[in-house]
């Protein structure tokens, strides 16, 4: 077992936490859960695994997330970040048992793989497959940047490596709670696009890169690209070169779906509140906890 606490924040993920915490099992020393006052059985069904359940209210993922490395008294060397959601495979799990003890100091983060699955298909294409994240890190030498959207761990010194093997993001909830969720994140994204230049300026998110990691890059290509092309038709435009040139239709019809729904109809979404911001002037309420978690 690795000298590893694995932290995950929760909120009405009773369909979901199962199968997460069962497969962190003989790695982990310790297994955190914090959780913003679920409705369902989440809470309880974390600590009837073997998970410290804290209960603490929700402003923004990042701020979640820091407050559970803060105050949860974490003691071990090692730290990793789980969504509820995600699920490591056996070979992942393997990997790290072997790999983590024998890291050399200058370490302080490790690179993990994601595979992505939608109404039970691995999206492998469409530029989706391999993503890297930093999701162990030395505990005290990262921490997650205060970004609304796509919120990444940094380190605060040292280097990171990648292990090889993936975990799985496999949300098992309906295609209704899926929309629902991209809704809400639709107005965090507008949220961001206006406040994305006074973050980069202060220095409190990851700064895009075009020859940086896989992260900045595409945060480069996020802000430097595609918010600088045409409003509205920017959706057509990655969705044709997500779905046509980097061979999202390979993955069949779960894949048009995906593709289809989150390259293009939430991406339209998105630009639409941008444009009725714009010509109406109205104000961004700050988005809070997603409700309809059912």
């Amino acid at each position: 077992m690795a000298d590893l606490t694995v932290l995950i924040i929760t909120k009405n993920e009773e369909k979901n936490i199962r199968k997460c915490i069962r497969s962190l099992r003989g790695i982990a020393e310790r297994i955190v859960v914090v959780d913003s006052f679920s409705a369902d059985r989440t809470a309880a069904l974390a600590k009837k695994l073997g998970a410290d359940v804290y209960t603490h209210p929700f402003e923004d993922h990042a701020s979640q997330l820091n407050w559970g490395l803060e105050d949860t008294n974490i003691s071990t060397e090692w730290v990793m970040r789980v969504d509820a959601d995600e699920e490591l495979t056996k070979e992942l799990t393997e990997e790290i048992r072997r790999k983590l003890p024998r890291l050399p100091e200058r370490v302080t983060g490790v690179m993990l793989r994601r595979r992505v699955y939608f109404m039970g298909r691995w999206i492998k294409h469409g530029g989706i497959y391999p993503t890297y994240l930093l999701r162990i890190f030395r505990h005290g030498k990262a921490y997650c940047e205060q970004a609304l959207m796509d919120e990444h761990f940094l380190l605060t010194d040292g280097e990171s490596v990648r292990f090889s093997k993936d975990f799985i993001d496999n949300n098992t909830k309906d295609l209704g709670w899926w929309t629902n969720k991209h809704n809400w994140y639709s107005n965090k994204e507008l949220e961001e696009h206006l406040e994305q230049q006074q973050s980069l300026k202060q220095g409190t998110t990851m700064k895009p890169r075009l020859f940086g990691g896989q992260a900045e890059r595409k945060r480069w290509l996020k802000y430097m690209i595609y918010y600088r092309t045409p409003l509205m038709r920017r959706a057509h435009w990655y969705f044709l070169y997500r779905y046509i040139f980097r061979l999202g239709f390979l993955d069949g019809p779960e894949g048009l779906a995906f593709h289809f729904l989150q390259g293009y109809w939430y991406r339209f979404l998105v630009d639409a509140k941008i444009y009725e911001h714009e010509k109406l002037h109205s104000a961004v309420k700050k988005s809070g906890a997603l409700e309809a978690e059912s």
